[in-house]
């Protein structure tokens, strides 16, 4: 993908696929995130600091069938659903690949989950 300026440049580009879902992901992420949304390395970040990249929470990232929607402590959830899949380094995410795959409720408690984790570790 190209470099962009902001979160919804970002987002604007995408094909309409992943444009819908991104559309009914990010209000579940701004929810528990409000304001913290930044691009960091290329895609879409919110921290649980006031810098991007400094205590990141979560990311979104668009592939060309689907939109990760991922965590850095994701390994450290509890995930009764047995949805996320390990990454390194202790990250953890899940493929999103249509609007049946969100589950607001679930990714409200995740990130509840992972933003109390951030503030009391940190990065």
């Amino acid at each position: 993908m190209a470099k962009f300026d902001s979160v919804q440049d970002y987002l604007n580009a995408l094909p309409e696929p992943q444009q819908q879902i991104t559309d009914e992901l990010l209000p579940i992420i701004e929810a528990a995130l409000p304001g913290t949304g930044a691009l960091y390395q290329g895609h879409p970040v919110w921290s649980a600091g006031e810098k991007p990249g400094k205590s990141p929470v979560c990311y979104v990232k668009a592939y060309s069938s689907y939109v990760t929607f991922g965590f850095w402590k994701g390994q450290m959830l509890t995930d009764p659903s047995g949805r996320l899949d390990a990454g390194t380094r202790g990250m953890a995410g899940i493929k999103l690949r249509s609007l049946a795959d969100i589950d607001a409720d679930l990714f409200t408690d995740w990130l509840h989950q992972a933003r109390a984790m951030e503030a009391t570790t940190g990065s």
